[in-house]
This record gives C-alpha cells, sequence and structure tokens, in this order.
C-alpha cells in the first residue's frame, strides 16, 4: 500500500526557543513518488512570516522520523530514500545552516514515531522495515550523536502514535501489526529500557492521532481501521490520569484519519485538530466536546501542525485522497 511509504508530504518540526521552523523532504509531486527534490527543505520565519529555501539533505526521504534536539538542531532518520528503507541519520546545525552526519539507526526503519525524552534522548519506536511493521526501538544519544537499541515491543506495530506522558514515561497506541488493526497499547520506561503493557483503547486504531493534555490525560483521536478510507473514526478517547482505561469523549464532526502529526496542543490548554479533513475542528477538554474552528480547502492527509511562539499554529502539507501533493500553508489562530 502506497500510504505505508509516505507519511506526510513535509516532516514539520517547530523549534520553539528559535525563530523557524523547518519543513524537511518528504513528497514532493503528486501520487508521492520519490524524485530529485526529496531532499529539499525549507525554512518559515517566524518575523515575516515567509518560507525560503533551506539546505538540501544528504539523500531523498519520505516517511522519515525528525525531532527537535535539546540545543536547537534537529535529527532526520529513515525513512524511504532511493534505495529503499534506510539507516541513514543527519542533524540540522542551525548556527551554519547545514546538514551532517551523525552515524546510523540500528535498524532501517520507516515511518517510526520519535519522541524526545526529558533527559533530551529521542526515543524511536517500530515503524516498518520493508517488508512489515517492526517491534524494535532504539534511542539517539545526543551527546554521543549515536543510536543504541533498547527494549522490544511486545507487538510489532507502524501507523501508531506515541506520547510523552507527565511521569516521563512514552505511551504507545494501537497502529497495525501487519494482520490487523490494534487496540493495545504500551508504556515505555526510560528508567529501565523496558516496555510493558499500558491500557486497552476502546476502539482499534491506527493513522490517529493522540497528544497529551495540560492535565496530564491522553487523548486519542480519529484514525481508522483495516478498511483505511472507508473505515475512518469520528471518534476520540481519553486516558485520565491514575484510572486503567479509556474512556470515550467527543465526537468530532467528521470522520478523519492520517491526521498524527496535524493535531496541536494550543496554549489555553484546547486541541487543534487540523489533518485528514478541511475542516478545523477545536477539542475542548473541560467540555470533553469538539467544535468547528474553519476550514483550510484541503484535506490534508499526513500534514503537519506547528504551534508557533505567539501561540498560532502553522499547518502545513499534505494531499488529498487521490494523492495529489497539497503546496500551501495556512496560519491559525484558534478562538
Amino acid at each position: 500500500m502506497l500510504n505505508r511509504h509516505v507519511r506526510n508530504s513535509r516532516r514539520c518540526i517547530g523549534l520553539c526557543a528559535l525563530t523557524f521552523v523547518l519543513l524537511a523532504g518528504g513528497c514532493s509531486r503528486d501520487s508521492c513518488e520519490l524524485d530529485e527534490r526529496g531532499a529539499t527543505t525549507e525554512l518559515f520565519d517566524l518575523a515575516t512570516s515567509r518560507f525560503e529555501p533551506g539546505p538540501s539533505m544528504s539523500v531523498e526521504r519520505v516517511s522519515h522520523l525528525a525531532a527537535a534536539l535539546p540545543d536547537g538542531s534537529v535529527l532526520v532518520a529513515g525513512g524511504w530514500t532511493e534505495r529503499g528503507v534506510s539507516r541513514t541519520a543527519e542533524r540540522y546545525d542551525p548556527d551554519d545552516g547545514a546538514f551532517h552526519p551523525v552515524g546510523q539507526l540500528v535498524t532501517a526503519r520507516g515511518a517510526a514515531t520519535a519522541t524526545r525524552l526529558r533527559d533530551g534522548r529521542i526515543l524511536i519506536v517500530g515503524g516498518t522495515g520493508g517488508a512489515g511493521p517492526l517491534r524494535t526501538a532504539e534511542l539517539y544519544l545526543p551527546a554521543t550523536r549515536a543510536f543504541e537499541a533498547t527494549g522490544s515491543l511486545a507487538a510489532p506495530r507502524q501507523a501508531h502514535t506515541a506520547v510523552r506522558l507527565r511521569d516521563g514515561r512514552v505511551l504507545v497506541v494501537g497502529g497495525s501489526n501487519g494482520g490487523g488493526v490494534l487496540a493495545s497499547t504500551e508504556l515505555y520506561d526510560p528508567r529501565t529500557g523496558r516496555f510493558t503493557p499500558g491500557p486497552r483503547l476502546g476502539t482499534a486504531r491506527h493513522k490517529h492521532a493522540a497528544v497529551t493534555l495540560r492535565n496530564g490525560s491522553v487523548l486519542v483521536l480519529g484514525g481508522s481501521d483495516a478498511r483505511d478510507y472507508f473505515g475512518r473514526y469520528a471518534t476520540a478517547e481519553l486516558l485520565r490520569l491514575g484510572t486503567p482505561r479509556f474512556k470515550p469523549t467527543g465526537t468530532m464532526a467528521v470522520r478523519r484519519f492520517k491526521l498524527g502529526d496535524s493535531v496541536s496542543l494550543l496554549a489555553d490548554g484546547r486541541v487543534l485538530v487540523g489533518g485528514g479533513d478541511p475542516l478545523l475542528e477545536v477539542y475542548d477538554p473541560k467540555r470533553g466536546a469538539f467544535r468547528p474552528a474553519g476550514r483550510t480547502g484541503h484535506e490534508l492527509a499526513f500534514a503537519t501542525a506547528t504551534r508557533l511562539k505567539d501561540g498560532r499554529v502553522l499547518l502545513a502539507g499534505g494531499y488529498d485522497q487521490d494523492l495529489r501533493i497539497n503546496r500551501t500553508a495556512s496560519i491559525i489562530a484558534p478562538r
């Protein structure tokens, strides 16, 4: 399936301590096949609200991972390149405006999750090695700029999500294992380097979104069953701190999937839902409900949403169900 090979049209990571947003690589033409432009990057300047060309990466990438590092640089690794699923990794350094190699992943993988831990290490989980989903995980160590293996998942996962909890652990949610869509979750403890079973979802989901709220609860929304587009969900569920299971919360106005990176926690604690449909919605944790918040005019599958320093959200990239690339970006100021 092509959508396993393409996570989004651009990987977008906001560098909140700086004055720009980096958009790196990804699908750059309709149908989402690799071409020579897959190594390009762009910088969004917060001062001018304009995009400008950035430096090229060493290789073309789609479905790669990207993570902001504690020193303000950006790790980009893995994904599909012209030679298949890759182990290559590089780091964007804002001081010299260039990418530099930083060793290789332990395992070649695409469509993995990357979560920054409290100590600055990056936890990389699952994804696919090309032949199927992976159960392996690894850590990127900023101090040595190297990767090392860590605990393994109980179930191989791709199209999952991973969020850091208030206590520092990481919750890995749903996804697919190659044979079906999962309702299980797993908890990674950085102190032990191990995964343990977490609370089960009420609904098995993949290609969904998850976000940790300001009160520490975890909101999981959208996604789909094994039918993908024809099995999309409008439902959401919530895991409250100290409780053993997810419980239903508000329902979105539209069914949506492929929205993992296009959901943004706002400064006031609400959540902007910007992907998987032209309709924007906002989730209010106090009311446990969604409400419409405008329209973009684009479906925005696998778009990215980055909260800016002034509280607005940059919504960029994505594609529609016919794999036509969205080359526009929007600045959203939710009310």
